[in-house]
């Protein structure tokens, strides 16, 4: 039986690092607005989580995540790349999927010498593949490495209040000592969804989100 290493705050921290951002002046119908910073993670489905855990085996949850029923597993892989380059310990995210995927910044994809395509999450055609290495088993997957595209997840009714609909387009400023705009947020509005933004490491770091004193979804001309 194969046991899961103890996850340490650090390698927390390296998955998934909450900024809880409070809107100045929120008001009546206007949500919290929380910027969480995703490390690289993979998805995987039920079959590749028993080829690389072992027959029955089921992710283990070591962190829920802001989002009601996704969390952050005990279980880690090493990702190859290219040229037998690789990324040692990835986490793994859960519930599991119907198709195995994996998120890196370009960073992350420069170090596995794999050219990422910014794509939404779960769009996948066309993009390459890679070898994922676990405590039972390889799979090798012909495609699903992306680095995810910056979005904002919503309500219907944090939709309603921003007057944006599900697959448009929303800026995001940051005030920090590196005063960011991000243009073109994908904006995904889901029922029993709570207002949050994505953005991957590199670009957490680009607008020192870890020392931001406020941040606001903006209309762009």
């Amino acid at each position: 039986m194969t046991v899961a290493a103890p996850i340490d705050r650090s390698l927390v921290e390296q998955i998934v690092r909450e900024v809880v951002l409070a809107h100045a002046g929120a008001g009546a119908g206007r949500s919290k607005l929380v910027v969480s910073v995703s490390a690289r993670h993979v998805h995987l489905t039920d079959r590749d989580v028993e080829t690389l855990f072992g027959p029955g085996r089921k992710l283990t949850v070591a962190k829920e995540l802001y989002q009601t029923g996704f969390f952050a597993a005990e279980e880690t892989l090493m990702v190859v790349g290219p040229r037998r380059r690789m990324l040692p310990t990835v986490r793994i995210l859960g519930p599991t999927r119907p198709e195995s995927q994996v998120e890196l910044a370009f960073t992350d994809g420069i170090s596995l010498g794999i050219d990422l395509p910014v794509r939404p999450s779960g769009r996948l055609d066309g993009s390459p593949g890679c070898v994922l290495v676990g405590p039972a088993g390889v799979v090798e997957l012909t495609r699903g490495v992306i680095r995810a595209e910056r979005h904002v997840h919503m309500s219907p009714s944090d939709a309603a209040f921003y007057g944006v609909r599900d697959q448009s387009r929303i800026g995001l400023h940051v005030i920090s000592r590196c005063e960011t705009t991000f243009h073109n947020l994908l904006v995904r509005v889901g029922r029993g969804t709570k207002l949050e933004v994505h953005l991957d490491t590199d670009e957490a770091n680009a607008c020192d989100i870890d020392h931001a004193t406020s941040a606001e979804l903006i209309h762009e001309a």
